[in-house]
């Protein structure tokens, strides 16, 4: 059995208590900073997103009889009293929702009414609704039923109708039905899959009619326009290709060096990792076309390769952050299995999906967003057209990907999809073939790092510089306002 993280369990030694007390006294004071920052954001009605180096996205302008203070304008703010619908197909931890309840906090944060809506919730209590709906209420943002005459009123109403993710537009007849021509002209229908059995006509009939789609890298984007012609004969509407951004909270992580310490050390020794050994992750839900299959297989395939060489290197260890333990799934169980068949559960770890992946982009030495196909197959004639969207299609975009250069990570990535559209081969981290033919690739690029250490450093380094360039909150917000100006101006 693979060994599985003791993380949360109690230890009595006195160590252990001054070990804790110093991981809450880290975490509290960059709790009070960004508290703090939110705060101030609030009061002066800017952006809670703001971050540093923001001057060439907002208008400064100095506040009167205060010629030492700026006020810095969201590039947001014209959103200030608009009613905003939020639709999202669920609520869970997976990578859909959370950015949308980003985008519902970033318009909570200009002043916007936001209104959201969940179209398919577990019965019973859910634990993981009931505290992202919790954190919304507390953000302000009115969580409202699914179905009802409150749906329907709000939506006829609103300023603007988001629509995440391609199954949310059944919502559209089943809970509008006649009204459905009034809402069209004002949605925005925001997309992040790349899986063939998402093109069904009940799911996107109505799609030419919205007045934009949001979509979050550009391989993504060509890859829907080509299936919509080809398979279901319908247009895309005017698309806007959006890529996303680090939050603030996180980046105030990644660039506090106490609190990364303190982090890598809990979570190492809650592992079974030392310090000097080097750790390699991937940090997705437990799935098939998130690769974690074939990240295990390379992983096994690097350690024969540093012992056929004799590589004098630390011990590597590989972490799978991302799992159900309440639901152990086939293909979790094929991943245990492989384990324990390689007789490599001394090196490999098991944890489960959390909200909060900062612990272990600090704990860790190397991502690794191996992202695969969907185990759809193009036919020939699209993939003469289509170039990447067949096999080997990839994430949409990948926000662990940014998360992990924020901390100043190399990332080893599958050449496809939204991927390719941030690692920088050779210069960031490494890109490798999805499929098997990428397993001996990714493996040799692994002991490439663990080799060379001054490699890792030197690309974590230039990830980050690209982060700061490219992918922080405000470039986001500065990106998503053209999309909305341009919407609500239809």
């Amino acid at each position: 059995m693979a060994k599985q993280s003791t993380m949360g369990s109690p230890r009595l030694t006195f160590q252990k208590k001054k070990r804790w007390g110093l991981i809450l006294l880290v975490m509290l004071s960059v709790s009070t900073a960004v508290m703090f920052v939110l705060r101030a954001g609030y009061d002066s009605s800017c952006d809670c997103g703001v971050g540093k180096g923001f001057d060439s996205v907002v208008e400064q302008k100095v506040v009167l009889g205060q010629t030492n203070k700026v006020k810095l304008v969201s590039p947001l703010s014209f959103m200030k009293s608009k009613v905003v619908l939020l639709v999202s197909h669920e609520l869970s931890l997976s990578g859909g929702p959370l950015l949308l309840m980003e985008l519902a906090f970033l318009l909570r944060g200009v002043g916007a009414e936001v209104c959201w809506i969940t179209i398919q919730k577990p019965p019973g209590k859910d634990e993981v609704i009931y505290s992202l709906e919790n954190k919304m209420l507390d953000r302000g943002v009115q969580v409202l039923s699914a179905k009802g005459k409150e749906a329907i009123d709000t939506a006829i109403k609103a300023d603007l109708v988001v629509l995440n993710t391609a199954v949310s537009g059944k919502w559209l007849d089943a809970v509008l039905n006649k009204d459905v021509p009034r809402v069209l002209p004002k949605v925005l229908w925001w997309i992040h899959e790349m899986r063939g059995h998402y093109f069904r006509l009940d799911y996107v009939k109505h799609l030419p009619m919205v007045a934009g789609s949001m979509i979050d890298s550009f391989v993504t984007a060509e890859y829907w326009k080509n299936r919509t012609q080809e398979r279901l004969k319908i247009q895309m509407p005017n698309t806007h290709v959006v890529h996303l951004g680090n939050s603030k909270e996180l980046m105030d992580v990644a660039e506090n060096r106490v609190a990364k310490r303190v982090l890598r050390e809990h979570v190492r020794e809650s592992l079974g990792v030392r310090n000097e050994d080097i750790l390699f992750a991937a940090i997705n839900s437990v799935s098939r076309g998130k690769g974690q299959d074939l990240f295990l297989r390379s992983f096994y395939e690097s350690l024969l390769l540093i012992q056929q060489k004799k590589l004098q290197v630390p011990s590597i260890h590989a972490v799978i952050v991302g799992s159900d333990m309440s639901v152990q799934t086939k293909f979790e169980t094929e991943l245990r299995d492989l384990v324990a068949q390689k007789k490599i559960q001394h090196r490999v770890h098991f944890v489960n999906k959390t909200l909060t992946v900062a612990p272990y982009l600090a704990a860790i030495d190397v991502l690794v967003q191996n992202s695969q196909v969907s185990g759809y197959e193009e036919p020939l004639h699209i993939k003469a057209r289509c170039g990447n969207c067949g096999r080997g299609r990839g994430e949409c975009f990948g926000r662990i990907t940014i998360e992990a250069m924020a901390f100043q990570l190399p990332v080893l990535g599958t050449s496809a999809g939204g991927t390719a559209e941030i690692v920088v081969n050779g210069s960031t981290g490494f890109l490798h073939p999805a499929g098997k033919e990428g397993v001996s690739p990714l493996a040799k690029n692994m002991v490439k790092l663990a080799t060379h250490v001054e490699r890792r450093l030197t690309m974590g380094k230039r990830g980050y510089e690209r982060v700061k360039q490219r992918f922080m909150e405000h470039h986001m917000a500065d990106r998503i306002s053209h999309v909305l100006k341009e919407v609500l101006h239809k």
